[in-house]
């Protein structure tokens, strides 16, 4: 006789079965439930994991160049470590060079050496501040010199055979002058790290890298298209404060002339109105002296005490009797103070310049979004005063 308890087993998995201690339905015990336990793969003994990309130069570095077998992997690994990591020139540099001084020793060595180094500061476009700084450590620290030359002679051999394609170079096709900026960007950098020592110990820049510069401008804007004025402004940006003052020392106005090669630019050529805009900032960054600001020590805060002229320029106010004053005047604070008090200069303004009256200002409402008037009047100027200049 059936207790009204009685059930069909309930299908269960083997993992999940519990067997019971008592029968009884009142004292089963709830069902445990145990997770399978998962075999990892991870191991200790792995080896060690490099995201892609990564240069392990620094440990074969450690282990000694003999586990490259040729100099270009040794120079190559070690340009891509530097690239990676530009910080560690400082750390490194003399290991490289003295390494280089034990390995590098046939004119074909030196060649391949400067090769490597060139190609790598013309191809990677954030190697070229790091590819000059090498080129003058390597100048003045390898010891071997080859019947061709040294280091330095064979570099700038090298940079002259890609100068003299200067001009096919900016009138060739985007991938050509592409590779001619690389190369014109770099030079400007080799122009400003390249240091040559005198018999006297005086530290002095190639005069054939200035001179190469003026002629690289020369190319570039002789063939006014969009990317050859942005490289010239780039070039410009940072060798034209260097590359003035040289010139000035010798007497020489080329950048009066380049400045008023970008001018006839500017007014004649078919370039788009950013690069137009560029050229411009650049003329008024050469107008203010590359931007640089010379401080004389014997400046003084001007006061009415050492100033005869201070109170020269102070804007003249009338009282309520139409009487004028000055900040000269000895009871000009008071006088002032009853000034704003009479007049309500503020109306529809808060404290912190917020528009209470709900209006919106005329003057910019009727203003192109697309239009900046700054600019549009600088252009205005600058064309009158061009024309003003042709016509002398």
């Amino acid at each position: 006789m059936s207790d009204g308890f009685d059930r069909a087993p309930e299908q269960t998995r083997p993992q999940d079965s519990i067997p019971l201690q008592n029968s009884e339905p009142a004292m089963a015990k709830p069902q445990v439930v145990v997770a399978p336990v998962l075999m990892s793969k991870l191991s200790a003994n792995a080896p060690e994991f490099y995201p892609s990309g990564y240069s392990n130069y620094t440990e074969s570095y450690e282990d000694g160049c003999e586990d490259y077998p040729t100099l270009s992997e040794y120079v190559q690994d070690f340009l891509n470590h530097l690239t990676e990591q530009p910080g560690s020139f400082e750390t490194e540099i003399d290991q490289f060079a003295e390494t280089l001084n034990g390995w590098v020793t046939t004119d074909d060595a030196v060649q391949e050496l400067v090769e490597l180094v060139y190609q790598q500061a013309t191809s990677i476009p954030n190697f070229s501040y790091m590819g000059a700084r090498l080129c003058n450590y390597l100048s003045h620290h390898l010891t071997i010199s080859s019947q061709s030359g040294n280091f330095r002679q064979l570099l700038l051999q090298r940079c002259r055979t890609e100068y003299e394609l200067r001009d096919q170079a900016a009138k060739g096709d985007e991938a050509t002058r592409k590779r001619f900026h690389a190369f014109v960007l770099f030079l400007g950098e080799l122009y400003l790290k390249l240091e040559i020592k005198g018999t006297n110990g005086q530290v002095t820049r190639a005069d054939i890298l200035q001179a190469g510069l003026r002629e690289l401008l020369n190319a570039l804007f002789s063939n006014p298209v969009d990317d050859n004025l942005i490289c010239a402004v780039k070039l410009l940006k940072l060798t034209g404060s260097v590359l003035e003052d040289a010139w000035k020392e010798k007497g020489k106005t080329d950048m009066e002339e380049v400045i008023q090669r970008i001018e006839n630019v500017v007014l004649d050529a078919h370039c788009s109105r950013d690069v137009k805009q560029m050229l411009l900032k650049l003329v008024e960054l050469r107008s203010s002296n590359w931007g640089r600001v010379h401080v004389t020590s014997t400046y003084r805060e001007a006061t009415p005490e050492n100033d005869p002229n201070y109170f020269m320029n102070e804007p003249t106010f009338y009282t309520s009797d139409g009487v004028p004053f000055t900040a000269a005047d000895p009871d000009y604070q008071e006088k002032y103070q009853e000034l704003l008090e009479r007049e309500d200069f503020f109306p529809d303004y808060e404290e912190n310049g917020t528009d209470l009256s709900g209006a919106g200002d005329p003057y910019l409402d009727d203003i192109d979004d697309e239009m900046d008037p700054e600019i549009e009047e600088a252009y205005e100027k600058f064309c009158l005063e061009s024309e003003r200049k042709q016509k002398q």
